[in-house]
């Protein structure tokens, strides 16, 4: 495969494991380009830093998709308020939370069974009984290893 066919193929193995479409992705790069420091790295935590991306990252859904669906059916808020727009970037301090009317729906009863399973990262903390979690931190390090090389989308949009 030519260099730019794997260019390509990670760009869309990000823009798949985020569920972003292609305006959005590229407007992110943008951003992540004009910040200092590495634009790969910058990229990545642009993209985790989405509320769909933290919602799943704190245990409360099983797959992105759903926690998308979650942040847009009105069951999360950020700091007391109802935030139904999945691309809302959480800054570090913001406390992210289930609503309190959504408790008794079917979807927020599997959360304990959905926190069980997967890791909580450092970047993040959670309270399991009140289901509320903040953002201490940004996504460094181990944080930042996805399923994708983000070095070879900076050098597919350098083109």
């Amino acid at each position: 495969m030519s260099a730019y066919g794997e260019q390509l193929r990670e760009k869309q193995k990000a823009k798949a494991l985020y569920g972003v479409l292609e305006k959005q992705f590229r407007r992110y790069f943008g951003k992540a380009s004009k910040t200092r420091g590495n634009t790969a790295e910058t990229l990545v935590k642009i993209l985790e830093t989405r509320l769909d991306n933290v919602v799943y990252r704190l245990g409360w859904a099983k797959t992105r998709r759903q926690a998308r669906q979650m942040v847009n059916h009105g069951f999360v808020t950020v700091n007391g308020k109802k935030v139904d727009v999945a691309s809302y970037e959480v800054k570090i301090g913001e406390e992210v939370s289930i609503k309190e009317s959504k408790l008794e729906k079917g979807i927020i009863k599997g959360i304990p069974e959905a926190m069980k399973v997967g890791t909580l990262p450092k970047w993040l903390a959670r309270d399991d009984k009140t289901l509320k979690g903040k953002m201490i931190a940004l996504p460094e390090g181990d944080d930042l290893e996805q399923g994708f090389d983000a070095t070879l989308i900076v050098e597919f949009y350098s083109r």
